[in-house]
């Protein structure tokens, strides 16, 4: 049998060989344990093999009866390891919950009976929409969906039903989990018992959640990233929600995006990947332009007339314009959308005259609830030299943002500044909030959504920072209801010609993309091509002249290399070889996929 050892280094990411003992029986993904250099490590057997070397040990112990992958899981984690060169334990590691043994031992639980219901027909009014619901009902590919407002959840519940006729399972994931997405809500209250929720709960009911799924008790999952690799026999459907939302990118190790993992594991399973949002990632937008995806939208006449009425004005000193004092005096009820947290910047400490820096780093400090906190590293900042915290500061922020608003309506104003404090708008209610407070909680009416610092906002560092930026002031607006019903959207900015605000304006995304693309390509960063991040030594810089690279930063520090290269996608297994290559030779210590997202 080969055996991929829990051992996650790249340099041992092959499979190695061992003997099942006589006796027993045990298929691919079989927990075992196995000797290893002189110790007894974990390991997940990956198939019978016919290239046995002469000297084999046997495998020392089967640890658990349940196979937690078969083998169309096995080609989607391959998959994964090769695309962001990542040792394929990492990738099984993070594919299913942690194992609890005495989950395994308690009786499985009968499938689920659907529930009666009548799904709802939205997506067939859509162009190529009907294609895409009688694809999910037997079919496969992927497509890109516009919805218009209030008909995501809606559209994915139809597309889940004509799922389920066709005797198939569906998969919808959503980027965050609390408060959970309308579509979520949605598809588990259609769906009953028939559904898991796969988000949160302790390692127990995680791992008693997938014992579940394995044993076939549930016909949809719903979920965040890890829901991808949910172990459902038949997928047909794999939906992604809010697909430019940058939840969907894992943060450690193998650092995979939901949306290329769902398109790759809806192309080895001969499923449907349905990428929905509105405002899709240049990623997706290209897709649908070179046909690679089916774009799934309602014409531009329909798009305007349910889009939200969006005008732009130039901020005045203090980020305050009369317009936008008498559009939130006279709302009922307001979303005030600001990039910065706190009360502003610290500029110079009112005991001594020092310039506020952080002892600590050197870094910014901004004033939040009243005490100086350094922009860089989140330390206390008390002046470096007499300790005071009264500084002269340029206001700006969300506490800022409170304070006038306050003092625009007379009513206390409420500040969501994480995900945790998010709060759903509603009618005389002011919510001021960063990104992180714009959520999913379903159809919301304000009188005022305003994106109050739209320049800043959109100099964030990243490349995939403007996109995100768009896509959060597209689902801030919708609470502003479409043009006639009351409410309005105010984009603050100096420059209303910027693409991403006339996106915006227009409430067509592409507007925004095709100058996005050319940004891009231009940077050497296209749409869609692998970028990767590379820590190495001095003979780094040398190695790299190997690659068939569209682009190469590099730097150097303390004698240690840092180069981040962009490849094509079918460059990336050759990539991978040059990685191993180098592990050996000392050139490469260490490859981050994706860093820019």
């Amino acid at each position: 049998m080969t055996v991929a050892v829990d051992l996650p280094r790249l340099e041992l990411d092959r499979p190695f060989t061992y003997l099942l003992p006589d006796g027993e029986d045990a298929g691919v993904g079989t927990l075992v344990s196995v000797p290893f250099h002189g110790r007894t490590v974990r390991g997940w057997i990956l198939g019978p093999t016919d290239d046995v070397p002469k000297r084999v040990l046997s495998i020392r112990k089967i640890l658990s009866r349940v196979s937690l992958f078969g083998e169309p899981d096995l080609r989607v984690y391959r998959w994964v390891s090769e695309r962001y060169v990542a040792p394929l334990a990492s990738v099984i590691r993070r594919a299913h919950p942690p194992r609890v043994a005495g989950e395994e031992s308690r009786q499985a639980r009968p499938p689920a009976e659907l529930p009666p219901f009548r799904p709802p027909h939205l997506l067939s009014a859509y162009p190529r929409g009907s294609k895409l619901v009688s694809a999910c009902a037997g079919g496969s590919g992927a497509f890109v969906l516009k919805p218009l407002p209030n008909h995501e959840a809606g559209g994915c519940l139809e597309a889940v039903a004509a799922c389920l006729r066709g005797g198939r399972d569906a998969i919808v994931i959503v980027p965050e989990a609390e408060p959970l997405p309308e579509t979520a809500r949605v598809i588990a209250d259609a769906f009953g018992e028939a559904a898991l929720v796969l988000v949160g709960g302790d390692r127990r009911d995680r791992y008693r959640a997938w014992l579940d799924v394995l044993g076939g008790r549930y016909r949809v999952v719903v979920g965040t990233r890890p829901a991808v690799f949910a172990p459902l026999s038949r997928v047909g459907l794999v939906w992604v929600n809010r697909e430019a939302h940058p939840g969907h990118r894992e943060p450690r190790s193998p650092y995979y995006h939901v949306r290329d993992v769902a398109l790759a594991r809806a192309r080895l399973q001969d499923a449907v990947c349905v990428l929905a949002a509105h405002c899709p990632s240049a990623e997706a937008a290209a897709l649908a332009d070179s046909g690679d995806a089916a774009l799934v939208r309602q014409p531009r006449a329909a798009e305007r007339a349910a889009a939200p009425l969006v005008e732009t004005v130039r901020p005045e000193r203090n980020e305050v314009t009369p317009r936008l004092a008498s559009a939130l005096r006279s709302a009922e009820g307001a979303f005030l959308l600001e990039s910065r947290r706190g009360y502003g910047i610290a500029r110079v400490c009112r005991s001594c005259g020092r310039l506020a820096k952080c002892a600590a780093c050197g870094g910014n400090v901004s004033i939040r609830e009243g005490l100086p906190v350094c922009l860089v590293c989140g330390a206390s900042a008390p002046c470096s030299a007499c300790g005071g915290i009264r500084f002269g500061v340029d206001k700006g922020g969300t506490e800022s943002v409170r304070e006038w608003a306050t003092a625009m309506t007379g009513s206390p104003a409420h500040v969501a500044e994480t995900a945790e404090q998010a709060r759903a708008p509603t009618p005389g209610s002011v919510v001021v909030g960063t990104a992180a407070a714009v959520k999913d909680f379903g159809p919301r009416r304000v009188g005022l959504v305003a994106v109050l610092d739209a320049d800043n906002a959109l100099s964030r560092p990243g490349i995939s920072a403007p996109e995100q930026t768009l896509a959060t002031w597209m689902e801030a607006a919708l609470w502003a209801g479409p043009k006639g019903s009351g409410g309005r959207v105010v984009v603050q900015t100096k420059a209303p010609a910027d693409p991403a605000i006339q996106a915006l304006v227009r409430w067509d995304p592409w507007h925004f993309h095709r100058h996005e693309r050319r940004r891009r390509e231009e940077a050497g960063f296209p749409p869609g091509f692998a970028v990767f991040r590379i820590l190495g030594n001095d003979g780094l810089e040398q190695a790299i002249e190997e690659l068939d690279t569209e682009n190469v930063l590099m730097s150097r520090s303390a004698g240690e290399a840092v180069s981040l290269v962009t490849l094509h996608p079918d460059a990336v297994s050759g990539f991978r070889q040059w990685v191993l290559r180098h592990l050996e030779d000392g050139a490469v210590k260490r490859v981050e996929a994706e860093p820019q997202l």
